[in-house]
Parts: structure tokens; C-alpha cells; sequence
């Protein structure tokens, strides 16, 4: 079973029916145990870094998430569902996130008119690493955004794609059990549908050596 989060925020059913999409059986839960309990779990996001920390909060999911990480579920944070996992971001702020991951939210900073903020629409990924969930996915491929904040990290190995817009960003991050895309895949057509298999592939595992 895979568990979508629910707090509040994010494309809860756009996401769901992508991951159903390529097999899964998914789950769309605030309940603590289940989320535990789940064989992989999905973390999206959808609005202002702090809203989604303060959701999080008000839900008691907060350390449940944390729990979930430290145990080493599969685990896919999606847009500001990547961003929280790190330690504070400049949204508003700054305002703290999870801490999960080191580095910080930033706004994109425009170099010249023709780079417009949100960053929105369809851009390419730069594979760095070719972690598991990435496998398959062809290094230039198109995926599908929507955002003005953007991760920061000092940790060169946790970057598992960049994509270009004035100067590179990180667009997806990878450490043990943890994923979490800048991108929608649940937007990003066949390619986002082949991430979001190579996650549903990689719960099933961790659910057989649970067994």
C-alpha cells in the first residue's frame, strides 16, 4: 500500500490516480498508523512553505513523517513536498522546515525579463546520479513545473537532477530511501508516469523484505 498524505495541501487526487495509474494501491490517509504502516509514502505539496509546515503541524503528522524517514520507507515528496524536507526556507521567513535534508528554500531571482517567476511549464532534467528512482528516465527529458522557490544544498551527492533557468536548480534530491522532485510527475505525462513506477517498484521491494 502506498500512503499520500493528506494535511491539507497539495494534488491529493491528481497524485493518487497517477500512482494508481501504474499498479499501485494507494491510500490517501491522515492517520498516523497507516502512514507507518505503509509499504511506501508520498509527501505532496501545493502552496506557501510555511501553510504547508503549519497543516503538517496542526495534523500531528510532523513527526510522523520524520518517523517514517528515520525507519526508511520509500519515501516521494513532491513540489513544496521536497521543499519542507529541508531545513528552513527565505518563504516568508525564514521559517523552519523538517530539517530531513540540509539546505534551504530560495526565491528565484529573475537575471533578465525573459526569465519569468513562477518557473512554470516544461523544462528539461540534467541526470547527476542515477539513483533507482530515475531509472529509465533519459537525461534531458521533459517534466512539468510550477514554482518560485527553489532548493539550495551544500551537499553535492544529495542532488539527483538539476534542470537549467537562469542558472541551474536542483529539480530532484535523493539520500537512502528519500526522493522528492521539484516537478510534478503526476503532470509530467510518460515520463513522470516512469518515475512514479520505479517508486511504486521500490515499495514493493521494501514490503518483501518486510515480509
Amino acid at each position: 500500500m502506498i500512503a499520500v498524505i493528506d494535511y491539507g495541501m497539495g494534488n491529493l487526487r491528481s497524485v493518487a490516480k497517477a500512482l494508481e495509474r501504474v499498479g499501485a494501491d494507494v491510500e490517501v490517509t491522515s492517520d498516523p498508523d497507516r502512514i507507518e504502516d505503509a509499504d511506501g509514502v508520498v509527501l505532496p505539496g501545493v502552496g506557501a512553505f510555511g501553510k504547508c509546515m503549519e497543516n503538517l503541524r496542526a495534523a500531528g503528522l510532523e513527526g510522523t513523517v520524520r518517523a517514517v524517514a528515520k525507519a526508511g520507507t520509500p519515501f516521494l515528496g513532491v513540489c513544496v513536498g521536497m521543499q519542507i524536507l529541508f531545513e528552513e526556507s527565505e518563504e516568508f521567513g525564514p521559517v523552519p522546515g523538517l530539517g530531513i535534508l540540509p539546505g534551504r528554500v530560495k526565491r528565484f531571482v529573475p537575471r533578465d525579463a525573459t526569465q519569468k517567476v513562477p518557473h512554470m511549464g516544461w523544462n528539461t532534467l540534467e541526470v547527476r546520479h542515477r539513483v533507482p528512482a530515475l531509472r529509465g528516465v533519459a537525461d534531458g527529458s521533459y517534466v512539468y513545473f510550477v514554482h518560485s522557490y527553489y532548493v539550495e544544498t551544500d551537499d553535492p551527492l544529495l542532488v539527483a537532477s538539476t534542470t537549467p533557468y537562469g542558472s541551474s536548480f536542483a529539480s530532484s534530491v535523493a539520500r537512502g530511501n528519500l526522493f522528492a522532485t521539484q516537478f510534478h510527475p503526476e503532470k509530467s505525462q510518460a515520463v513522470g508516469l516512469k518515475l512514479l513506477e520505479n517508486f511504486v517498484e521500490s515499495a514493493g521491494g521494501a514490503a518483501r523484505a518486510r515480509a
